[in-house]
C-alpha cells in the first residue's frame, strides 16, 4: 500500500517560565492508505500535539509532515489552511457543531467553507446521513439530538469531501460506554467499507483495539507500535495484556 502520511523526525517545544518543555521528540511514523492507526498514551505522553501537527493544525519545531505526497510544514499558512481542507477531516471529543444550522447543513459545512454549493452535494449529504444511522434526523439543530447523535453528525461532517485522512481525537471522550462503542463501530466500518485512513488518538485500550495498529506514547516519543490487524470481535484483552507487560 502507499503512504498516506509521514512524519519525520517532528520535535515539539513549547514556552514555559523562562524555559521550554519538550512536548515531541524526535516522532517519525508512517500511515499508509486505508489504514486504521491508534496513537495511544495517558494525559501528557504528547498524542494530541501529534495529531494536532500531523493534521497541520500546529507546526513542528523541527521536522516534516507528509500528507498525501505534500510536505506541510514548509508551507505559507494560507496554502497550509487549504492543504488541510483539501486532505483531512477532523473529529474532537466535543463536537463543534453550528448550533443554528440544521443537521445537514451543518454535514454540508466543508463544502460551504470551499465556496461549494450544498445543493450540489444533496446526494453525498443524504449518504453520509444514512451511513451514521441520522437520515430521519436532517432538518434537527444540533440541540434537538443526542450527545452520541452530534458526534455522528460530526463523522458524517468529516467524511463529506473525502479526505486523504480522518484524524480524531479521543471521539469517545464526551460520551457513555454504548454510545462510544456505536462511535467505535462508526470509525471501523468507515475504514473497513469505506477504505478511509484513520488516525485515532486515545487514552483508552478498549477504543485503541479497534485499530489496526497502535503506536503506544509515552514522554513525547513511540515507545512500542503493536499490530492488532483488521478484526470486527474488537477485542481489548490482547492489547491489554500486551501493555501490561510492557509496564503501562
Amino acid at each position: 500500500m502507499a503512504v498516506i502520511l509521514e512524519a519525520r523526525d517532528l520535535v515539539k517545544r513549547y514556552p514555559l517560565g523562562g524555559g521550554e518543555v519538550e512536548a515531541l521528540r524526535g516522532v517519525s511514523l508512517q500511515v499508509e492508505r486505508g489504514e486504521f492507526v491508534a496513537i495511544m498514551g495517558s494525559s501528557g505522553s504528547g498524542k494530541s500535539t501529534m495529531l494536532h501537527l500531523l493534521g497541520g493544525l500546529d507546526l513542528p519545531t523541527s521536522g516534516e509532515v507528509v500528507i498525501d505526497g505534500i510536505g506541510i510544514s514548509g508551507l505559507d499558512e494560507e496554502r497550509r489552511t487549504l492543504t488541510r481542507r483539501d486532505k483531512t477531516g477532523f473529529v474532537f471529543q466535543f463536537f463543534n457543531l453550528i448550533p443554528l444550522l440544521s443537521v445537514a447543513e451543518n454535514v454540508a459545512l466543508p463544502f460551504l467553507i470551499a465556496g461549494d454549493s450544498a445543493t450540489r452535494h444533496r446526494e453525498r449529504i443524504a449518504e453520509l446521513l444514512a451511513l451514521v444511522g441520522l437520515s430521519d434526523k436532517a432538518d434537527h439543530r444540533p440541540d434537538q439530538l443526542s450527545a452520541g447523535e452530534q458526534q455522528r453528525v460530526a463523522l458524517a461532517r468529516a467524511l463529506a469531501t473525502e479526505p486523504a485522512i480522518l484524524l480524531a481525537d479521543e471521539p469517545t471522550g464526551n460520551l457513555d460506554y454504548t454510545t462510544g462503542t456505536e462511535i467505535l463501530d462508526l470509525l471501523w466500518d468507515s475504514a473497513d467499507r469505506l477504505k478511509q485512513t484513520i488516525v485515532l488518538v486515545t487514552h483508552e485500550a478498549r477504543a485503541a483495539a479497534y485499530a489496526d495498529r497502535v503506536l503506544v506514547v509515552r514522554d513525547g516519543q513511540i515507545l512500542d507500535e503493536i499490530v492488532l490487524g483488521r478484526r470486527r470481535d474488537h477485542e481489548a484483552r490482547p492489547l491489554i495484556v500486551r501493555l501490561a507487560e510492557m509496564g503501562l
